[in-house]
C-alpha cells in the first residue's frame, strides 16, 4: 500500500517536472493596476479546492495559488463558484476570465480555451478502500467485474474507459457515472463503487483526511500536466505565466504543496 507521504512525495518531484519557467521574479512581474479578475472553481477537487467542513469556507491549494499570483500581479480575486460540467464553455465564452479544477491541458481543450503553464505534473492512482484484497492494479480492475466510478469528461473518466476497453460513445457498464468528483469517493466509501482512478494531488488529499479508509494499490498510469484555463487570446494568459514562474522559482509551490498534500491532511 503506498501511503498518503509518498504519494505527497511523488507529488512534490512531480512540480521539478512539470515544465514550469523559473526565470520570472517579483521585481520584473506585470502590474495590472488592482484589476479585478473573476476566477471560477467547482470547489470539488480536494485538496487543489473544495469546501472546508469545519468552516464551510471554499479553501485549497489553487485557491492560495491564484490568491498569491494576484496579490504579486496587483489584482483582485472576485471568487465564483461554477460546474466542471460548463465551466469549459463558460470560459470559452468570457462568462469568467479564469477557471480551474485541476484541469488536465489537452490538444481537444486546447482548441476552446487557452491555458497557463503547467504548475502541476499528476499521475492517475488507482483509489480502493482500505480493506480492498480482491485486486491489486488497473489490468487486475479491468479483467474483473467490479465497478469503477467516475464524473463524466474528466481525465479520470478517460482513464476507467481505456481500463475497460471502451469509448465514451458506448463506456462499459463497469462504469457508475457521477455529476461530481467527490460524489464518486463517496459512493467508493460507502461501497457503491470498488475503485476510482484520479491523480496524486486528490489521492493525497483524501487519503490524508481519511487515513483508515483508503489506499492506493498498483503502479501509476500516465501523466497529466495541470493548467488554469482562459478565454483564448486573454491578455491574463502572459501575466499569470510570469507568477507561476515566479512562485516556482522562490519555493512557493513547494510550500503549498506542502501545506495542502501533508500538513493539512495530517491536520483532517
Amino acid at each position: 500500500m503506498k501511503s498518503v507521504k509518498r504519494i505527497a512525495a511523488l507529488l512534490a518531484a512531480a512540480l521539478a517536472l512539470a515544465g514550469i519557467s523559473a526565470a520570472a521574479h517579483a521585481d520584473s512581474l506585470p502590474d495590472l493596476k488592482g484589476r479585478t479578475i473573476v476566477a471560477v472553481t467547482a470547489d470539488d477537487y480536494q485538496p487543489l479546492q473544495f469546501v472546508d467542513p469545519a468552516s464551510g469556507k471554499s479553501i485549497g491549494w489553487e485557491y492560495d495559488a491564484v490568491n498569491e499570483i494576484a496579490k504579486r500581479l496587483n489584482a483582485k480575486v472576485d471568487w465564483r463558484h461554477g460546474s466542471w460540467d460548463t465551466m469549459i464553455e463558460d470560459i470559452r465564452q468570457g462568462t469568467y476570465d479564469i477557471g480551474m479544477d485541476g484541469i488536465s491541458i489537452t490538444d481537444d481543450r486546447k482548441k476552446q480555451v487557452d491555458f497557463s503553464d503547467p504548475y502541476m505534473l499528476s499521475q492517475q492512482f488507482l483509489l480502493v478502500r482500505a480493506n480492498e484484497t480482491r485486486f491489486t492494479d488497473a489490468k487486475s480492475l479491468g479483467a474483473g467485474n467490479f465497478l469503477i466510478g467516475a464524473q463524466t469528461g474528466t481525465t479520470n473518466f478517460y482513464t476507467a474507459l481505456d481500463v475497460t476497453g471502451t469509448d465514451d460513445k458506448n463506456p462499459s457498464p463497469k462504469i457508475k457515472l457521477f455529476d461530481t468528483f467527490g460524489a464518486t469517493v463517496e459512493a467508493l466509501k460507502a461501497g457503491d463503487v470498488d475503485a476510482v482512478f484520479m491523480d496524486n494531488a486528490s489521492a493525497a488529499g483524501y487519503m490524508g483526511a481519511s487515513p483508515n479508509s483508503f489506499k492506493i494499490v498498483g503502479d501509476p498510469i500516465g501523466n497529466d500536466q495541470f493548467g488554469f484555463i482562459f478565454k483564448q487570446g486573454s491578455d491574463l494568459v502572459a501575466p499569470f505565466n510570469a507568477g507561476i514562474g515566479a512562485l516556482k522559482a522562490d519555493g512557493t509551490l513547494d510550500a503549498l504543496s506542502k501545506k495542502w498534500f501533508f500538513d493539512y491532511s495530517n491536520k483532517s
